[in-house]
């Protein structure tokens, strides 16, 4: 079994991250941009090169900085994923909300998973952050609880 990398394989985990339908954001453990995929930069408006080695918290200033510290500390101590779910928070970043057929949410409600990444030393030295789209889910879930309540 070859240890080497297949560059063809790079190539397409690399075209995987660019076009699956969530956001990934990857950072270094000063909360600096490492990657940026296309899912980021429709719905920020920023590209890649605009936001590489920029603080997170300095692209989105509305972002809870002592909730997120606090959730990634754990993550990097424990090295295991964290979550947190729309019902708890309804978003991290504030994207506009693009749902073309109910179009009723002001912004994106969001689900978002923190996972470590290990270097080479195995210390957990950066870290991914994964965002979904749950807003026809957080819309159906509110119109279900507001006809229950009307009747």
């Amino acid at each position: 079994m070859s240890t080497q990398i297949d560059i063809k394989e790079v190539h397409w985990l690399l075209d995987i991250v660019q076009c699956i339908d969530v956001g990934v954001i990857v950072l270094d453990r000063q909360y600096q941009v490492e990657v940026w995929n296309s899912f980021m930069e429709n719905h920020s408006g920023m590209g890649p090169d605009e936001v590489h080695g920029r603080p997170l918290f300095e692209l989105f200033p509305e972002i809870d900085e002592t909730w997120l510290r606090r959730k990634v500390d754990t993550v990097v101590q424990l090295g295991t994923r964290a979550f947190s779910l729309w019902e708890q928070r309804p978003y991290l970043v504030h994207f506009k909300s693009y749902q073309p057929i109910t179009g009723q949410e002001d912004f994106m409600y969001q689900n978002v998973t923190l996972l470590p990444l290990s270097g080479a030393s195995g210390e957990v030295d950066h870290l991914c952050l994964v965002i979904y789209d749950m807003t026809a889910a957080a819309t159906h879930k509110k119109q279900l609880t507001a006809s229950q309540v009307a009747h």
